[in-house]
């Protein structure tokens, strides 16, 4: 495999060139796109907080090993 140390060009798009993208969520249990929800579910997806548990991964790799043993 090359490794190329030439920078990646990004091509500039003009504002009528762009494309919107959509987002799409789960909600009870099925997928429905954001740009659908009423006012009050938009303000509820936007004041949603995403977290990262680092420690469960090496938990479940710990438990793994355990009952290898």
């Amino acid at each position: 495999m090359s490794h190329s140390l030439t920078p990646v060009v990004h091509p500039e798009l003009h504002e009528h060139e762009r494309q919107r993208c959509e987002v799409w969520t789960r909600v009870m249990g099925y997928h429905r796109p954001k740009s659908s929800f009423n006012i009050g579910k938009q303000g509820e997806f936007a004041e949603r907080r995403y977290f990262d548990e680092p420690c469960e991964a090496q938990h479940r790799l710990d438990c793994l090993a355990e009952a290898g043993a």
